[in-house]
């Protein structure tokens, strides 16, 4: 069973920047993707970024594209995702997902809740004008 933990969410005004972490622990071996997704009050959940372990592919929502980065540091099994120019349009629970399936690097897939199996607690952003 793998466990994942956010942390890095808090408070911040438009035009400023954080840096989620999501830890992965027990069982991490063998994780095809991880992502980072997240649900605003009364919408659905949304993928926002996601990667392939194995090598450097990624994936990203055309509302953060050019804006957000998602990293991972294998050696301490960490998920990393680093937002720059954030606008309220934001503001939401940003959860940590990862997958031992293959289904997440099926074209259309990337960013789709179905595809991920481990989901952590979510951390908050929050982004005021």
């Amino acid at each position: 069973q793998v466990q994942l933990v956010e942390s890095g969410g808090g408070s911040v005004q438009a035009g400023g920047s954080l840096r989620l972490s999501c830890a992965a622990s027990g069982g991490t071996a063998n994780i095809y993707c991880m992502g980072w997704f997240r649900q605003a009050p009364g919408k659905e959940r949304e993928g926002v970024a996601s990667i392939y372990t194995g090598g450097s592919s990624t994936y990203y929502a055309d509302s953060v594209k050019g804006r957000f980065t998602i990293s991972q540091d294998n050696a301490k099994n960490t998920l990393y995702l680093q937002m720059n120019s954030l606008i309220p349009e934001d503001t939401a629970m940003y959860y940590c997902a990862a997958t031992r399936g293959r289904l997440c690097r099926a074209p259309g897939w990337n960013l789709l809740s179905p595809a991920y199996t481990y989901w952590g607690q979510g951390t908050q952003v929050t982004v005021s004008s």
